[in-house]
């Protein structure tokens, strides 16, 4: 049972519910202190004295485990770059400008609201949207969603992670360390190295990888985008000769014939393990690791940085004066209102600039770009992230945390309301 659970694609966003259901009830539980208390536990890496780094619980699962949940990002977008959506002029085109329309308005929206006061910094918050959520909603739908839709919001939403990043990395740097900074070019170079060189084993990455994570975080740019630029150095592909091909297909053959024919002392099951790992031989770096990835990040990873984020002491005055600040109703508006609107207009600006006399006009897709839009407003994971890097902790990063739990939540019950329910009949062939 257990297994199957961790097989379905909407498992990954029930576990990001729960975890922040959890978080919510210890943090207005008597066991508050405790659960707060943890999070601001010191934990030390490094048995040398001067090299070790000690952050807070809270702080190793923000900017250290979350670069690996970047890394995994980066992987994605490479692969959409170079194999998906995005490897064509013409194909990104779609999700690409509707992703800039989703980004800019709930931003512009926040910076209306809060302009000229302190709590401008936010403004990138409602930029995001949370894609494991999303791929968890779009499941739950099910088969009532053509293919094209559920490709379509993925590769929107993989687009705004990319402009999250680049958001990320240009605004939310800190004093720079040139010297730390030349030692992650360096580390750069030597990754660059190892792509051109084809180097297939992934441990010199991960070295390298982990020291370039350790130079960012000293230079005083964001750590998490050591996992960007890990995963763009990554070969996507693997060059193996016809000869190689030839050879390793007909000893797997000839393994499986004994196991066959018995007598031999080859099983069917010794059998069918050479072939899935010659299988995995055959993938490139970047796919092997992306595979290996994808559960630590999807099942660990994202619900412990939703349990360590979600926690908010929801007592009346909480709520009240988090409704009556700036920096909620910026986050709740851009995410619920903006976010929807932007990706109408983005995909309604390239629908009109592309679409010809002789073109059908498709069933019932206004209303489904509407769901996606509001599905879309499901900021969650990266706004939380992004609320941490614009708010210290106080009451700033709590009205931030409420504005985007409120917000996602009306957003997951719209979205999939319009596009369960509002929808008889789609285009299979999508616009």
């Amino acid at each position: 049972m257990l297994t199957q659970f961790f097989k379905r694609p909407s498992s990954p966003g029930i576990l990001l519910i729960i975890s922040t259901i959890l978080a919510l009830v210890l943090a207005n539980s008597p066991w508050s202190e405790h659960y707060f208390s943890f999070m601001q536990m010191n934990f030390t890496v490094g048995m040398v004295e001067g090299v070790n780094i000690t952050h807070s619980v809270e702080h190793w699962i923000n900017d250290g485990l979350m670069a690996i949940f970047f890394l995994l990002i980066g992987l994605e977008i490479k692969s959409e770059l170079k194999f998906g959506e995005l490897n064509s002029v013409k194909s990104a085109l779609f999700p690409t400008v509707t992703a800039i329309g989703g980004a800019i308005i709930p931003a512009a929206i926040f910076m209306m609201i809060n302009m000229g006061t302190e709590n401008v910094n936010g403004w990138a918050i409602p930029m995001a949207t949370d894609i494991a959520f999303v791929i968890g909603i779009i499941s739950l739908i099910g088969s009532r969603i053509p293919i094209w839709v559920k490709v379509f919001i993925t590769t929107v939403a993989v687009v705004d992670d990319l402009i999250a990043i680049a958001v990320i990395a240009v605004f939310y740097t800190n004093d720079i360390n040139f010297v730390a900074l030349l030692i992650a070019a360096f580390l750069v170079l030597l990754l660059v190295f190892f792509n051109l060189k084809k180097t297939n084993h992934l441990l010199p990455y991960m070295i390298v990888g982990g020291l370039l994570w350790w130079a960012i975080m000293a230079s005083g740019v964001h750590a998490t985008l050591a996992g960007v630029i890990l995963a763009l150095t990554i070969p996507l592909n693997r060059d193996w000769s016809k000869e190689e091909i030839t050879e390793r297909a007909r000893r797997n053959y000839d393994f499986y014939m004994l196991a066959k024919d018995g007598g031999s002392g080859v099983t069917m099951k010794d059998a069918h393990i050479k072939l899935e790992k010659t299988k995995r031989q055959i993938e490139s770096p970047l796919k092997r690791l992306e595979r290996k990835l994808h559960n630590p990040v999807y099942f660990l990873i994202m619900p412990l940085f939703a349990f360590v984020n979600a926690g908010i002491v929801l007592d009346g005055g909480v709520l009240t004066s988090a409704f009556d600040s700036t920096i909620t109703l910026g986050i709740f508006l851009g995410l619920f209102l903006g976010k929807p609107l932007g990706i109408l207009l983005g995909f309604w600006l390239i629908y009109k600039l592309t679409r010809t006399k002789n073109s059908p006009k498709p069933v019932n897709l206004w209303t489904t770009i509407l769901g996606v839009g509001f599905l879309g407003g499901i900021g969650f994971t990266m706004s939380f992230f992004i609320g941490n890097l614009s708010y210290s902790e106080g009451e700033s990063l709590d009205y931030a945390k409420v504005g985007i739990l409120s917000a996602s939540l009306l957003g997951t019950l719209l979205g999939f309301y319009f596009l369960r329910y509002r929808i008889k009949r789609f285009d299979d062939d999508g616009f």
